[in-house]
């Protein structure tokens, strides 16, 4: 029997390894999870540069259980937590302040843990992959973990199994299943930092164009949501860091129609002051295709002044042209989907765990990451979210193994 069972080897069941591993108390841990490799996930996230965290770490930027929202308060914006300590390498902060490790590659995140916990001259971590826990007994001793691999049996069981999007890194929802069999509740699960579908009748010819906009989201005539960032033009719709964060604050809401994006292509400037040089650009003979040319990106302003021109009033053509670049619709026709999603909205409730991350129904189990019903904004939130609660989880085994150790 094992003193400690994580269950799930991403970010969340990694980082409360390493933060057991480098406790100073003898321990013998191990971490079963499904993959053929670990932190699979985290290897690729940032788009491959590892965006683990933000400098504006407000409880704003995160969404789910008010509970898990306060804890989050607690152990992430407080920086309660060093998990800097759990790489040893040196991180850089971007101009938006996502911070990155400084060789912006996110796959030596996760080779930096597995090292830590490897190299623990205190504790014994076996890491079993290709492992699919089945089903969690709790006995007298502590867990009997079935999996289809065979059981394994340990004092304390720390869920760290991920949500239900991104099917590639074998989190398809199933593994609620552990948890939900036990007795506890999840909240509809829904995908979150996701591209969105739109209409394509005006955006056609801008796929692959990148620009940075205000994205302002409109259901019904009430606003919804609103961002600021990339926003990048697809086949289906529009992607970037602006539209993640519009997804994560209308989970559930996109999906229903009628919500409608505007863009703002010059939030820096005025209606008045696109005016002014479009008069003076109209004034000088400007051909009306360059009328943006050098303010816009080239394809976007000729997209611009065909839809203006398209209303069929010379007069107010340089009147819709301003009004298009502060305020471009675009109606959503509905998400990229769970497989194309970066994280789950929703799952096991936040006030059926404790403020340490156990649960409130069968001791001694602990859970963190994206299993429960916390997800943040783009830019480093939910990786911070991760690596703060399997530090915090790991923590509370600690004071648990203190306390019966004493007893």
């Amino acid at each position: 029997m094992t003193d400690v069972a994580i269950i799930g080897g991403g970010a969340a069941g990694l980082a409360c390894a390493a933060y057991l591993c480098s406790s100073g108390r003898k321990l013998s841990i191990i971490i079963l999870d499904s993959g053929e490799r670990a932190g699979k996930k985290l290897s690729q996230t940032g788009n491959g540069q590892g965006n683990v965290s933000n400098t504006d770490l407000r409880c704003v930027h995160y969404h789910g259980s008010k509970e898990l929202v306060h804890l989050a308060e607690d152990i992430v914006c407080s920086g309660r937590y060093d998990w800097r300590s759990l790489f040893g390498c040196l991180f850089v902060t971007d101009e938006r302040g996502r911070i990155y490790p400084s060789g912006r590659q996110a796959s030596s995140l996760t080779d930096l843990l597995l090292k830590r916990i490897r190299s623990s001259k205190d504790c014994t971590c076996t890491l079993r992959l290709q492992t699919t826990a089945t089903k969690i007994q709790k006995t007298e001793e502590g867990f009997r973990i079935q999996t289809d691999g065979g059981v394994a049996e340990s004092r304390y069981a720390v869920l760290c199994t991920g949500g239900a999007v991104a099917r590639q890194f074998r989190t398809d929802g199933s593994s609620y299943a552990l948890a939900t069999d036990l007795g506890h509740r999840k909240t509809p699960v829904l995908p979150s930092l996701v591209q969105l579908k739109t209409d394509m009748t005006d955006i056609k010819t801008l796929r692959g164009i990148r620009v940075e906009a205000c994205l302002r989201a409109e259901r019904q005539h009430k606003d919804l949501a609103s961002a600021y960032g990339d926003v990048i033009f697809t086949s289906y719709g529009v992607s970037g860091s602006a539209v993640f964060d519009i997804s994560s604050k209308t989970a559930g809401i996109i999906d229903r129609g009628d919500v409608v994006l505007h863009l703002d292509f010059l939030p820096q400037f005025s209606e008045h002051e696109i005016a002014d040089m479009l008069r003076r650009r109209w004034n000088e003979g400007c051909r009306d295709e360059d009328l943006l040319c050098g303010t816009l990106h080239n394809t976007v302003s000729r997209m611009i002044v065909r839809k203006a021109k398209a209303g069929g009033n010379e007069a107010s053509v340089l009147q819709d042209i301003v009004r298009l670049v502060k305020d471009f619709p675009l109606r959503v026709t509905g998400s990229a989907g769970a497989d194309f999603a970066q994280v789950t909205h929703g799952g096991i409730r936040g006030d059926e765990v404790t403020e340490e991350l156990e649960s409130r129904i069968v001791p001694g189990l602990f859970m963190a990451g994206e299993i429960l019903d916390l997800d943040g904004d783009c830019g480093g939130y939910n990786l911070q979210w991760a690596f703060c609660s399997g530090m915090h989880a790991a923590d509370a085994v600690l004071k648990r193994l203190r306390r019966n150790s004493l007893a």
